[in-house]
């Protein structure tokens, strides 16, 4: 990684942190060359403060760091995409991320999060991982399921009770989730056929 600081007059770069898991994006700080070292040394973010004039651990004095997931520069190697975990809120409001109002997460970057995961268990095949146990049974209990679990949704659709339908919803989403991978398969395949779909 080669980072151009020399292309902006104050010789920081911009450092966007993005969510290791949900990929939200957190927070945009300044880093320099020394800045860029601290993190890596510390494992933990560390930026250029303008107003402070020096370097500065985000979390140093809240205790909310931002663990170091990975670094990766763009195109012109002059910005940084920072992945990190989270250790408590982001912004000074309390909130998850300077960029939202609220501290709800992104669901849809969730989502990505949980396909993520389902994958890792495929790969591990941990007996003790309830999604690990599904592939190990195979395509016919993994299948059987997802009949089941839309059984189930519908059952709930006819009444009004909001905590048992959305309860099996995200057991019906789960488990689908789990037979694409089971078949080699992820969202972005289907999302791709809905697209196709949509220019007709």
């Amino acid at each position: 990684m080669k980072i151009d600081f020399s292309k902006y007059a104050d010789g920081l770069v911009p450092a966007i942190v993005q969510d290791k898991n949900t990929r939200v994006v957190l927070m945009l700080g300044f880093m320099d060359q020394a800045a860029l070292d601290k993190t890596r040394e510390l494992g933990k973010v560390t930026f250029f403060s303008r107003s402070k004039q020096r370097l500065w651990t985000k979390g140093e004095e809240s205790g909310n760091f931002l663990l170091l997931s990975g670094i990766r520069e763009d195109c012109d190697n002059d910005t940084l995409l920072v992945f990190a975990e989270p250790a408590g809120p982001v912004c000074h409001t309390g909130a998850d991320t300077c960029f939202s109002e609220t501290n709800s997460a992104n669901p849809v970057a969730f989502l990505a999060y949980l396909e993520e995961t389902i994958a890792a268990r495929y790969t591990s095949r941990d007996d003790k991982s309830y999604t690990a146990s599904l592939f190990n049974k195979g395509i016919n209990t993994i299948a059987q399921k997802v009949g089941e679990e839309a059984v189930e949704l519908v059952i709930e659709a006819k009444d009004d009770n909001r905590e048992k339908f959305l309860g099996e919803a995200a057991d019906l989403m789960f488990h689908y989730l789990v037979l694409l991978r089971q078949k080699g398969f992820s969202m972005a395949d289907v999302v791709e056929v809905l697209q196709a779909r949509h220019k007709k």
